[in-house]
């Protein structure tokens, strides 16, 4: 079973962050900051031995690659940061392709958001997400061509991998994808293998998925979404209907605008009177595994856990009552319903390192190396280790 797991590269100094965060901002900042909100509130989250590392130390990467593969991690997701030519937190993925030594598959997620303070809570745009044309698609496409290019990269039948976060909001999509499957094939590849990974695609009424290979299922958003579609009102016509035109009128903003409308509203004057949301793991896992996928492009996900009051606050979130022992009986179930039900071979996981948000992998001072070692055992109890 190939277990994906997605990877930050905010672990290193850049110009833009020093100015619009101050000198030296790095996710460590938030990591280090938070505070328990309420009476048995896990923070802050400490790495192991206070691992406050830097990605641009290419011993760092090896590191990871190396107790990913140990434990049975087969590969990473990395998030990438293009707008239109310019380039944020390029520099741990390109040492990595630089550097053999750090030995793992690997595939790549663009994360084709706006750049904005949203997730120290303020409104701020800094960068709008716009996606230009042909000129723009190739100089796009030539910048990924040599990671695809590179012996690590997760392919299947000849075609690289490759996702796109928020496909819903890319009005040139069709257009794009295809012109990138061209420059793919005069590129010695069979084409592409195109993957999205963001629940509101899923949610927009006659969505044109038809370039897609597969959709990741991304949780824990997937399990939030199903937890809060249960009741009668929800299930309702009217109530679906009003919040399926809601989501088009911000899709459609945002494609004009180049950033998302309801985040920047979300994020004005509402954290004085907030408070964290708790959402229970074992409900969210229990949806995760009772979720039934829509068609035969689904891809199973996972998540280890979720905190986000290190970024948000009062305004943030957190998933209660994550331990390494639940991590490991419900991975062992997910991996057979991989297979059984979902047909694949691959299971997406939330995350190797978004330590702001709770969802990482890496060893910390509150249990150790235990979820790798419940994401190592799961696999062997199944005969799926990867290695």
């Amino acid at each position: 079973m190939k277990i994906i797991a997605f990877y930050l590269p905010q672990f290193h100094d850049i110009p833009e962050n020093d100015e619009w965060w101050g000198k030296g901002f790095t996710e460590w900042v938030n990591v280090k900051k938070a505070q328990p909100l309420y009476k048995g509130h896990e923070q802050p989250r400490i790495p192991m031995n206070e691992n406050y590392y830097n990605l641009l130390d290419d011993n760092v990467k090896i590191w990871q690659a190396n107790i990913a593969k140990e434990y049975g991690i087969y590969g990473f997701c990395y998030y990438h940061y293009w707008f239109g030519g310019k380039l944020l937190l390029e520099k741990p993925m390109e040492q990595m392709l630089e550097n053999p030594k750090v030995d793992i598959p690997f595939c790549i997620s663009w994360a084709n958001e706006p750049w904005t303070k949203a997730w120290v809570n303020e409104s701020k745009v800094l960068i709008p997400q716009f996606y230009g044309g042909k000129k723009e698609w190739k100089e796009h496409f030539d910048y990924l061509l040599p990671f695809f290019k590179d012996n690590r990269y997760i392919k299947e039948d000849n075609k690289p991998l490759f996702i796109i976060y928020r496909a819903e909001v890319i009005d040139c999509l069709n257009d794009m994808l295809d012109y990138w499957t061209e420059l793919a094939q005069q590129n010695g590849f069979s084409g592409m293998k195109y993957a999205y990974q963001n629940l509101t695609f899923d949610l927009m009424p006659n969505r044109d998925d038809s370039r897609f290979d597969y959709n990741i299922e991304f949780q824990p958003s997937y399990a939030w979404n199903d937890l809060n579609n249960k009741s009668a009102v929800q299930k309702s016509k009217l109530w679906n209907f009003l919040r399926s035109l809601k989501r088009r009128i911000y899709v459609e903003t945002e494609k004009r605008l180049g950033f998302d409308l309801q985040r920047y509203f979300n994020h004005k004057g509402k954290e004085k009177n907030a408070s964290v949301l708790k959402t229970d793991y074992d409900e969210a896992w229990k949806a995760i595994l009772e979720h039934i996928p829509e068609n035969e492009k689904n891809i199973p996900g996972a998540f280890v856990g979720w905190d986000n009051t290190p970024r948000k606050g009062h305004r943030g979130q957190v998933y209660i009552g994550d331990t390494p022992e639940k991590l490991n009986k419900y991975m062992s179930k997910q991996i057979q319903r991989a297979k059984s039900i979902y047909k694949k071979d691959m299971i997406f996981m939330y995350a190797w390192n978004e330590w702001a948000e709770g969802g990482y992998l890496e060893p910390d001072e509150r249990t150790g190396y235990k979820n790798l070692e419940a994401i190592r055992d799961a696999l062997e109890e199944n005969n799926e280790f990867p290695w």
